[in-house]
């Protein structure tokens, strides 16, 4: 059974706030794969795991239909109620469960939610639905992260670090899949033709309120939230604060570049 970690309606309105879609490295990454194994044009694509749709806008740009699924209601809310281009629908669905007919689906995705689900069942499932000769991108940012301004951007680092590695404390027992930069998922891709990328680093425009806002979206500090309200909210005015002071500014909306590694799972049937 999937881990389910988002289904509050405070969480998801956080998630569809502070969530940044694919970087362009990521993006390009997918697609000249998908070139490469002639998977495109595709007719039909499936984010699964979408939450509030970041991924699912990208997709949509690029092919003909895009279908988002969730198994949170929360988050599947948050992406309807957000535009997006009219070639893009939603579904309420495991992902171990999806409501398509087997070979139907030329692409299958998964932005930084196949850890969440029950591994097994849902390889199963994209071999399945997945037409012969479709695809798999299954990606994921990883802890990996880092801050740039100026003169200032070790420092600004280490305060970033310091309240991450707080908010990991809180994590759940699946992030370890990340950690371990998606071996485990990667082996249990069913397709001979499959590879992973580790080392894909994108700069995200952020702001000071938009970094603080990412941590806030994150299920460890969501965790942490709610076993100690006072010293969660706490911690991230603090870093803040000291992002602020560090950087030398006074308003949170201070861009500044938040630099990120994806790591890619990718595979043909």
């Amino acid at each position: 059974m999937a881990t389910q970690m988002f289904e509050g309606r405070g969480h998801a309105a956080v998630y569809q706030k502070y969530r940044f879609a694919p970087g362009k490295e990521l993006q390009q990454t997918i697609l000249g794969y998908l070139q490469e194994k002639k998977a495109v044009p595709a007719e039909l694509v499936v984010d699964v795991g979408c939450g509030s749709g970041q991924g699912t806008h990208f997709l949509a740009e690029h092919f003909q239909k895009v279908v988002g699924t969730d198994i949170s209601e929360a988050q599947i809310q948050e992406a309807r109620d957000t535009t997006s281009m009219p070639n893009v629908s939603y579904l309420v669905c495991p992902a171990e469960e999806l409501p398509f007919q087997d070979g139907s689906v030329d692409v299958l995705t998964s932005f930084t939610a196949a850890h969440w689900f029950d591994i097994g069942k849902f390889m199963r499932e994209a071999e399945r639905v997945l037409k012969p000769g479709g695809c798999v991108a299954i990606s994921t940012y990883t802890v990996d992260m880092s801050l740039r301004y100026g003169h200032c951007s070790e420092q600004l680092t280490r305060v970033f670090r310091e309240c991450w590695d707080q908010i990991l404390k809180y994590r759940h027992n699946r992030l370890k899949l990340v950690l371990e930069n998606y071996k485990e998922i990667f082996e249990a891709l069913p397709f001979p033709d499959k590879k992973r990328i580790t080392d894909i680093y994108d700069k995200i425009p952020m702001t000071v309120e938009g970094v603080v806002g990412y941590m806030e979206s994150a299920s460890p500090y969501q965790t942490f939230l709610k076993n100690d309200p006072e010293a969660a909210k706490s911690l991230l005015q603090e870093t803040e604060k000291r992002l602020l002071e560090t950087m030398g500014v006074s308003s949170r909306e201070t861009p500044v570049e938040f630099w990120v590694r994806h790591v890619c799972v990718l595979g043909c049937k």
